[in-house]
């Protein structure tokens, strides 16, 4: 697993949402919370830029975390995130701390490979679909990757993939799968392009009862500054 990203936090003492607006607009700093593990919760404050560049790369939301708080170091992973809806700014992020013996349940990017040269698009002339490009997997902190490959180089047209066709490395598995198999939802899909009478593409036909499709959890959303949503 690569290096993990590292944040200097700082405890804080204050609580409720106009302590959380004070720190947002006096100190460009970022109301955050550090919970799980068996521990009390901690609130925290993280500077906006620090946490602004790391939440610009990918793997920050499907990487182990080194949160250092009081001159301690903290292993946690990022479980919610809230933006501003229209100001580029984060409003709160929640942390859960992880143990290295314990198995965590992360949702970690799908990259989809050989897309271009796809045997139902270059062939078939079908459309590709990306019903999913995450997924929530279990794990141990040890094994948690960056991201998940899909490769659909030899998808035809009219066929799919999905969550139970995830070729996942050693150690990892798909939860919701061990709760029923109703839920093993369509990744990726090569759909039919349906032609209208004059020959020109008039729209796609997707891959039948796929479209009934679970939404999973993300920790990124967004919150209006001040309404309920906001933590703190």
């Amino acid at each position: 697993m690569p290096d993990s990203f590292q944040l200097q936090a700082a405890l804080r003492e204050d609580a409720g949402k106009g302590a959380s607006r004070r720190l947002r607009r006096e100190g460009d700093l970022v109301p955050a919370i550090l919970y799980g593990a068996g521990k009390d919760p901690q609130s925290l404050s993280i500077p906006h830029k620090d946490l602004y560049k790391s939440c610009e790369d990918e793997a920050f939301f499907s990487r182990i975390i080194s949160l250092e708080v009081g001159g301690k170091k903290q292993d946690a992973i990022v479980k919610d995130l809230q933006r501003h809806p229209s100001k580029d700014r984060i409003l709160h992020v929640d942390f859960f701390r992880v143990q290295m013996d314990q198995e965590i349940i992360v949702e970690v990017p799908l990259h989809f490979l050989n897309e271009d040269t796809c045997v139902g698009v270059k062939q078939g002339g079908g459309n590709i679909s990306h019903p999913m490009t995450s997924v929530e997997i279990s794990c141990l902190p040890g094994l948690l990757p960056e991201f998940i490959e899909v490769d659909i180089a030899d998808l035809e047209v009219g066929s799919s993939i999905h969550m139970s066709g995830l070729n996942l490395a050693e150690g990892l598995s798909i939860p919701i799968l061990d709760q029923c198999s109703d839920y093993d939802q369509v990744v990726v899909a090569c759909n039919v392009m349906r032609r209208s009478e004059d020959g020109e593409a008039a729209g796609m036909d997707q891959t039948g009862d796929d479209e009934q499709s679970l939404q999973t959890g993300s920790v990124d959303s967004t919150s209006s500054e001040g309404t309920d949503n906001e933590k703190d």
